[in-house]
């Protein structure tokens, strides 16, 4: 080898030899060859980080990344062990199956034996005004008839005539309660989808897999499972340390203005102010993503808010018309705001977030999507990479960010009359990170052009915006429709001390675990999850900073909404409410023996 060429090879792999024949000291070819390396470290690191490829096989994330999404244990009653053991053995039973069925089909067919509906409306007036609200004593009829030891056992409170308070007393009356939520009443069924039914909506008929009919999953479901778990306990003469309260209103559908609202003050009187330990109430359950059962019980819900966009301007005949009638400036105003929807961005630390977060521990998640979640924590270009794919999916950008919809539009009264009012609602479910100000600021920002454009008067939410002695062709007003607007829930605390969730996750995954024979922690992945809906816990956010919205039903994830909730064929398989009635057991034991104050 020559001299030159042993003095190439000093040198890293495709770096060019000096250009002079100076030769160089020990000691500076030792900083050059540092340096590179360095370079070639940086250069290579840069190089891994943004190519789209995998950075090594779904086990090794599960190791690398166990402070992701922490999972727990399955949790299984001990002091009362014999109890849950011998329950589920009976639970298991055709005997009781048959009786669950009874239970639940019941419910759903009561309204139909009696000639009413437990169905709510929008805007009802109040009770002992509306006769509509009398049907839910024929209701609380057949509770009673049904569940004779939860009525002879617990104290039980009416307010406002419907709403249902069970008190379970324990032994211990220094523990906090256990507070369990249900509601009694369902959405209407319009008579012109009847014949669109499998089976009549109010018809409780049983096809030897599924109980059909309205409120079959929402939320007779959960009201019966609760009491069904609750009779089965007394008849096996179980009696609680911890205290067990049920809440059920009879009017969530329509905002809970009559049930839960008047509920909230008895429930706040009886324990106090964070007097319950935790809260659970009706929620989304479990089902597979990204080849994996994901139950995602609900810590927070998104905020609401109803806007009214009212245009009035001169009316007369239609024969000599404006350039523009009211309907046609607010056809325009509401194009205007579907062409503009909420910008929307994940938050780190946001209920969605952690959503995403607990997909890395799914085996069939895109492999350069879990790469960009794990390293979304620190790094913000992987952050907007996870979320520019985490966005594809419709459902999910909107349980992200505030959401609009136009739902109802009115104007004119007469085909040769110019419209002298055009109006139109647009309802906003508020992103947990935002409010009813910003939400309310940004419609108000988003028409001030159109409103100049049009020379109309803008007021906005009581605010005057354009100039009130400036000419103008007419009026645009925004306003809250109906009612106030609701802020998003508070985030209830899901971190490792955070002693309700790890126990409610332990409930989740035993009761999954039992009702199918399986013994292992790699069964199911318990992640938070956010409702894009709003609870009878809106009312209840005093009680205790722990609320859980849950269901434990087959077929809901994230927030969705179960096939057949509000809508025709609603049916709920029954394996899948005899799990429901085992989950509820489960939970019940697990609190009555757990170390919460």
């Amino acid at each position: 080898m020559s001299a030159t060429n042993e003095k190439t090879n000093e040198f890293l792999p495709g770096v060019l030899p000096p250009r002079t024949g100076r030769t160089l000291s020990s000691g500076r070819i030792v900083a050059l060859r540092t340096g590179l390396v360095v370079l070639a470290v940086l250069f290579a690191s840069t190089f891994l980080w943004m190519a789209p490829c995998s950075i090594g096989p779904y086990q090794s994330h599960q190791e690398v990344n166990a402070d992701i999404c922490p999972q727990v244990s399955e949790l299984i009653p001990k002091s009362n062990g014999a109890l849950w053991k011998t329950l589920g053995d009976t639970y298991e039973t055709d005997a009781f199956k048959m009786r669950a069925i009874d239970w639940l089909a019941g419910a759903v067919r009561i309204p139909a034996l009696t000639g009413t509906r437990t169905e709510s409306y929008d805007q009802m007036g109040p009770v002992g005004t509306d006769p509509r609200w009398e049907k839910f004593s024929a209701f609380h009829d057949y509770l009673l008839k049904a569940f004779p030891l939860v009525h002879a056992s617990l104290e039980v409170t009416k307010v406002n005539t419907y709403g249902l308070i069970y008190v379970w007393k324990g032994t211990s009356s220094s523990l906090k309660p256990l507070l369990l939520a249900a509601h009694q009443d369902v959405v209407p069924v319009e008579d012109t989808t009847i014949d669109q039914w499998q089976h009549p909506p109010f018809s409780g008929y049983f096809d030897g897999e599924r109980v059909w009919g309205r409120g079959s999953q929402d939320d007779k479901s959960g009201l019966i499972g609760i009491m069904s778990a609750m009779e089965s306990m007394l008849e096996n003469k179980f009696q609680p340390a911890r205290t067990v309260v049920l809440a059920s209103g009879f009017d969530e559908e329509t905002s809970g203005l009559h049930g839960a609202q008047m509920l909230a003050p008895v429930l706040l009187e009886m324990f106090g102010e964070n007097g319950y330990a935790m809260l659970v109430d009706e929620g989304s359950g479990y089902g597979e993503q990204f080849g994996r059962v994901v139950a995602t019980p609900g810590i927070s819900e998104k905020g609401y808010l109803d806007v009214m966009i009212n245009i009035a301007s001169p009316g007369g005949h239609s024969s000599l018309p404006p350039l523009h009638t009211s309907i046609g400036i607010l056809a325009d105003m509401l194009v205007n705001i579907e062409r503009n929807p909420f910008e929307v961005h994940l938050a780190r630390g946001s209920p969605t977030y952690k959503i995403a977060q607990c997909l890395v521990h799914t085996p069939d998640l895109p492999a350069s999507l879990r790469r960009d979640i794990i390293h979304a924590e620190h790094n913000e270009l992987a952050l907007r990479r996870a979320e520019q794919e985490l966005f594809k999916n419709p459902m999910f950008k909107n349980l992200v960010g505030t959401t609009q919809a136009i739902d109802l539009i009115h104007g004119g009264v007469k085909v040769n009359a110019l419209p002298e009012q055009a109006w139109a609602v647009v309802n906003h479910r508020i992103s947990t990170q935002s409010s009813v100000t910003a939400t309310k600021r940004r419609d108000t920002e988003l028409l001030i052009s159109l409103a100049s454009q049009f020379n109309l008067s803008y007021t906005a939410f009581g605010a005057r915006i354009t100039d009130a002695d400036a000419p103008a062709f007419g009026t645009l007003t925004l306003s809250e429709a109906y009612t106030h607007g609701l802020e998003p829930a508070p985030v209830s605390p899901t971190g490792h001390d955070a002693v309700p969730y790890q126990l409610l996750s332990g409930t989740i995954r035993a009761a999954y675990n039992s009702h199918r024979g399986l013994s292992d922690d790699d069964s199911l992945i318990i992640s938070p999850g956010i409702m894009s809906g709003n609870t009878d816990t809106r009312y209840y956010w005093k009680l205790t900073e722990h609320i859980f919205r849950y269901g434990h039903t087959d077929g809901a994830r994230g927030g969705s909404i179960i096939s057949g909730v509000h809508t025709v064929n609603e049916a709920i398989k029954v394996s899948n409410f005899v799990e429901m009635i085992r989950f509820f057991t489960t939970l019940i034991l697990n609190v009555d023996e757990s170390e919460l104050p």
